[in-house]
């Protein structure tokens, strides 16, 4: 909830860029001896066992703009509502002319920093449509780039930040539950140095079981050719085939640093994995990641040189579908307590400690478009009227919503629901009825969340049906 953390995405610290240097040096060397893919590679077939989920291999006349049905642009200088500046100090407006995000025709995109000669600087930001990007319960996700950072070191290169990464599903819309909704910075670079960072970002800002603002990271070196000078392969595998679940970086099929699920308490970990993820390419200048490194952008900063990007490509293994594993078909009873955090599937959906009696957790987060699934809900031969929920809100005046129920399919109209603003707190407890359609049989049951305000307005603890 945002609540917890009033601390923006992606902030850095001095003590972020020294640790990840010093902590990791020795890593350079495990790369020696990889070989470094052509410039006209395109994305490779999925290996035996993998699954292609999501690919943009970027091809497309020159000049053109992104696939929209794959990528959303975000523009300005933060999200509606969000913090200044995206939360890390970069000091470039984000723009979706194609002056700053375009493809160059030869299966590539391009995102390049300009300034004007007012010394303004604009770039590119494209995140995913997408945010349900999490490996299969038993199995794992692969998430991959291949990507040439931008061509330019030394002074000329002084505030330049180029990064693929990740952020929770629950950060879409809500913009202040960072870090506790998790981030994954697959390659993160900056000041033009043959270095990249590898980060996991989750717990409380600052300090928290994930050392924040600096995270839990680790960097190596592009070998065979600099980062800047060609392109590389970076990669991230998050399985939960492990007896441990662990998320992977690698930088040209080497893995150079891991973060388990043991490294943080059981809560701080749920919270950062339990959803989706979407993903983010773009090019800041300035912030808080430059300036551990000497600052900039400065009069000597060279504007115009682009991270090009070959192609994004998400893959899975394994497991039975995503979150939780669904339970055999009538496994729930509708007439006993059905734990909210025990979904089978969900978007945008955030868990944490609840204060409610019984303690254990909520789900959170909930907002405009937010959704969660149960499969295998039991109604009997019996007709079900009535659906029962245990919620709290601490939304602001003004701001409230539905709890709806659909069955067997999100996009099937609500059998009932029940409207709820405020109800003192996001722990203030409330147990509200609503009437429903007559409901027999076994059903998947998806609880939708609708707002016409983009904030988070409900958490939901458990719920069950009635007579």
């Amino acid at each position: 909830m945002s609540e917890l953390s009033g601390m923006p995405p992606r902030r850095r610290s001095v003590r972020r860029a020294v640790v990840a240097v010093l902590g990791t040096l020795g890593l350079a060397a495990a790369a020696a001896g990889v070989v470094v893919p052509s410039a006209s590679a395109s994305a490779p077939t999925p290996p035996s066992g993998w699954t292609q989920a999501f690919l943009d291999d970027f091809t497309g006349p020159a000049g053109s703009g992104v696939n929209t049905s794959n990528w959303r642009y975000d523009t300005g200088t933060g999200y509606p509502g969000g913090p200044a500046n995206w939360g890390t100090g970069e000091i470039e407006t984000m723009t979706s002319s194609t002056d700053n995000v375009s493809l160059d025709g030869n299966g590539n995109l391009r995102i390049t920093p300009r300034r004007d000669g007012a010394g303004r600087w604009t770039s590119g930001r494209i995140e995913t449509n997408r945010t349900d990007f999490q490996p299969p319960s038993g199995g794992k996700l692969r998430v991959e780039a291949r990507i040439q950072v931008p061509n330019v070191t030394g002074a000329a290169a002084k505030g330049y930040w180029p990064a693929f990464w990740m952020l929770g599903a629950p950060y879409r819309g809500n913009y202040w539950n960072w870090p506790g909704v998790g981030e994954l910075d697959i390659m993160e670079n900056t000041q033009g140095m043959n270095t990249v960072f590898a980060t996991m970002h989750c717990g409380t800002a600052p300090g928290g079981p994930c050392n924040e603002n600096s995270g839990i990271g680790g960097n190596t070196t592009c070998s065979g050719t600099t980062c800047q000078a060609s392109f590389h392969t970076y990669r991230l595998e998050w399985d939960r085939s492990t007896s441990v679940e662990e998320i992977r970086f690698y930088l040209d099929g080497v893995n150079f640093h891991t973060v388990r699920a043991n490294q943080v308490d059981a809560t701080t970990w749920a919270n950062a994995t339990n959803h989706g993820y979407f993903i983010i390419l773009n090019v800041a200048m300035g912030g808080g990641f430059p300036d551990a490194f000497g600052g900039g952008p400065d009069g000597g900063t060279q504007p115009g040189h682009s991270m090009v990007v070959d192609y994004v490509q998400v893959l899975t293994s394994g497991g039975g579908g995503g979150g939780t594993t669904p339970p055999p078909t009538g496994n729930r009873d509708a007439y006993s307590a059905i734990q909210a955090e025990s979904f089978d599937g969900q978007s945008g959906v955030y868990t944490e400690s609840t204060s409610d009696t019984g303690g254990g957790q909520n789900i959170g987060a909930l907002a405009n478009g937010d959704w969660a699934l149960y499969r295998g809900v039991n109604f009997g031969s019996s007709a079900a009227r009535q659906f029962v929920a245990r919620v709290a809100s601490g939304a602001a005046s003004g701001v409230s919503g539905l709890v709806e129920v659909r069955l067997d399919s999100r996009t099937n109209a609500p059998i009932g629901s029940f409207a709820v603003g405020s109800t003192g707190g996001w722990q203030s407890w409330r147990t509200i009825p609503a009437n429903i359609g007559a409901v027999t049989g076994t059903h998947d049951v998806y609880l939708t969340f609708t707002s016409g305000q983009p904030a988070d307005f409900v958490n939901v603890n458990w719920f069950n049906f009635g007579h």
